[in-house]
């Protein structure tokens, strides 16, 4: 029986890569995703045209109710789960002092609390498989980045609550953190934003979606590593 892994935020970006990468590596694919339905829709054909099996599904991460429906769906779908990616996040940018509670808790919620509801809610497969759950944070976790504080703030927690899950769940299931770098730059960035992106990293160049894929696959792969962060920067945080 072939092995299943679950992306939230899988359809889109980073996520959609990770996801294609997997199968690509042999996974039975389960793609999350919140309103990007066409992308989902348009990455399943692409993963059953690899001769895997994928199921997508809508729901809000943060929601206990969603993921509890994503829960029962993967059961029921391929009764089993290898791999948890915590990949879905949102990046608004908002000076500190203005940013609204509403604002605030958003963020919190999709960015740090649904990792642990995906966890708490997939925790009983993951054991099952001697599974692993990946979470994916950012550069932001380690440095204050003032233009998206309620941003940092949720990867800095999400970058800890990883150490608490992995000593929590050993030696049933392993947990590990990939922070990117520039792999993916925002959409509108013009051509000197990306150059000061490039010039940032002591590579002196801009990494791709394909370089966390790799991260991704030797996580999976490394039986003896759990409670670490690789960051995938090409030197920035040098």
């Amino acid at each position: 029986m072939a092995k299943v892994a679950l992306v939230t935020g899988g359809a889109r970006r980073v996520g959609r890569a990770i996801s294609l990468g997997l199968a690509e590596a042999g996974y039975d694919l389960v793609v999350n995703y919140h309103s990007s339905e066409a992308e989902a829709t348009d990455l399943v054909a692409r993963i059953e045209g690899l001769g895997r099996k994928a199921l997508a599904i809508q729901g809000d991460v943060s929601s206990v109710d969603d993921v509890a429906r994503m829960g029962d769906a993967i059961v029921d779908r391929f009764g089993r789960l290898d791999v948890l990616v915590n990949n879905a996040s949102i990046f608004p940018q908002r000076p500190l002092l203005e940013i609204e509670e509403a604002e605030w808790d958003r963020v919190m919620a999709v960015n740090l609390k649904a990792p642990f509801l995906m966890v708490k809610e997939t925790e009983p497969l993951l054991t099952r498989s001697r599974g692993t759950v990946i979470n994916l944070v950012d550069l932001s976790a380690f440095q204050p980045w003032v233009e998206h504080p309620h941003h940092a703030v949720s990867k800095a927690g999400l970058l800890h609550l990883t150490r608490v899950m992995a000593k929590a769940l050993a030696p049933r299931v392993r947990v590990n953190a990939i922070a990117p770098g520039a792999v993916l730059l925002p959409e509108h960035y013009d051509e000197e934003a990306r150059e000061r992106s490039r010039k940032s990293a002591a590579l002196g160049t801009l990494g791709a979606p394909e370089d966390v894929v790799r991260t991704v696959l030797f996580l999976i792969r490394s039986p003896f590593i759990t409670g670490e962060v690789i960051a995938v920067d090409g030197g920035r945080r040098l």
